[in-house]
């Protein structure tokens, strides 16, 4: 009887081998990890994509299952990140809470953010209100986890309760410490977004694609967060097989820019394409123009730019959004000095302005005014991108 209890307490009921351990828990935490970002990211939060519905209550069940989250709670608190985005109402900002607890303490503010019934009310509409919803999920999320523990136990023993414990950190640490944390702190940027977010490549095979978040605030309803062609994105191709089966429906996916040659002014689809691509328009402005100009300015000063620190320098892409008031007055003073880099930066401000309006003839106006005194500015760099932003479109979709 002795033996028999030790020997269920140290191999539970399969008394699987240290291989078949291992592909258990890769299996889970895969498991939750695409439940995260295919079902309450890209389909639930933004609707990019839709799922059938047997398959959109096994990821439902899932993620009460391994982490006691509701669909309704994280949708909400995701939305709202995206709304107030870097401000003091961003539930998860590195620039208001500071890295390190983020990283490390993410879920605590998971945590908070859960108990703000105003927040929940505000953005957790359209999300599952059903039966099970009402009744099993909403006011038992902890039951789930604690289902899983026994399962694990049963089947694995005491190392089943191992596994557990590293599926309940999995998601705390990777999603509300990783992507939430570094993927606004640390990292490449394809897009200069109104925020901080940056793309941590190459986590992909870990965390199904969300390490594309500068790719995802550039475009935040797109299914797809891969935009470049090295760039791989886990869970996009999760989607791409369940479509081929007829278990998903793509409804959002970026769209491309085109360019047009030779147009003589801006029109509207060049606003339509404005507004669908202002990051990417912010983008290209930076290294069509300032970066130039920077260079520029190096060669004729004869120097390297040893007065203007990286930080500074990298402060140019945003106009000094994101940089301290002292950093900020520092760098405007080094822009005031150099006129061609004082003029480069007002039309990236005035730029930046008019793809805010909301008002399409007034937006177009502005743009068409902008293009005609950037084109008489003298300032090459600028003349040949105000040519070519005349031309811009969207690209027929295929």
């Amino acid at each position: 009887m002795f033996n028999a209890v030790t020997e269920f307490l140290t191999g539970g009921l399969t008394q699987a081998s240290w291989p078949w351990l291992i592909a258990y828990f890769v299996l889970v935490t895969q498991l939750t990890i695409f439940s995260v970002t295919l079902y309450l990211h890209r389909s639930q939060a933004h609707r990019g994509v839709d799922f059938h519905p047997v398959l959109n209550h096994f990821f439902r069940f899932w993620t009460w299952f391994s982490t006691a989250m509701i669909t309704k709670e994280w949708v909400a608190i995701h939305r709202k990140h995206h709304a107030k985005c870097e401000t003091e109402e961003d539930p998860h900002s590195p620039m208001i809470y500071g890295i390190k607890k983020v990283l490390w303490d993410g879920v605590d503010l998971y945590r908070k953010a859960r108990r703000d019934s105003e927040c929940m009310d505000k953005y957790g509409l359209g999300t599952p209100n059903d039966w099970l919803e009402r009744r099993i999920y909403t006011p038992y999320p902890e039951v789930g986890p604690t289902l899983m523990l026994f399962l694990n136990f049963a089947l694995f023993g005491l190392w089943g309760v191992v596994i557990w414990a590293c599926q309940m950190i999995w998601i705390p640490f990777w999603a509300a410490g990783v992507v939430n944390g570094l993927g606004h702190w640390w990292g490449y940027r394809n897009f200069e977004s109104n925020d901080t977010a940056t793309n941590l490549s190459p986590w992909g095979l870990i965390i199904g694609g969300e390490e594309l978040h500068n790719n995802h605030h550039a475009f935040p309803s797109s299914s797809k967060f891969a935009l470049r062609k090295w760039e791989l994105d886990i869970g996009w191709i999760a989607i791409c097989a369940f479509k081929s089966v007829g278990l998903a429906k793509v409804l959002r996916v970026a769209p491309s820019l085109d360019v047009r040659p030779n147009m003589h002014l801006p029109d509207g689809d060049t606003i339509k394409a404005l507004i669908a691509h202002k990051f990417q328009v912010m983008t290209d402005y930076f290294g069509n123009v300032i970066a130039p100009t920077l260079r520029e300015e190096a060669a004729q000063a004869g120097n390297n730019l040893k007065d203007l620190p990286r930080r500074l320098r990298k402060g140019l892409s945003s106009g000094g959004r994101w940089l301290d008031n002292d950093a900020r007055e520092r760098l405007g003073q080094w822009v005031n000095q150099r006129p061609a880099m004082a003029t480069v930066m007002e039309y990236r401000g005035r730029l930046h302005e008019l793809m805010e309006s909301r008002n399409g003839d007034a937006m177009l106006e502005a743009l068409k005014q902008w293009c005609r005194e950037a084109e008489a500015s003298g300032i090459r760099a600028l003349q040949e991108f105000a040519s070519r932003l005349k031309g811009y479109s969207l690209a027929a979709a295929h």
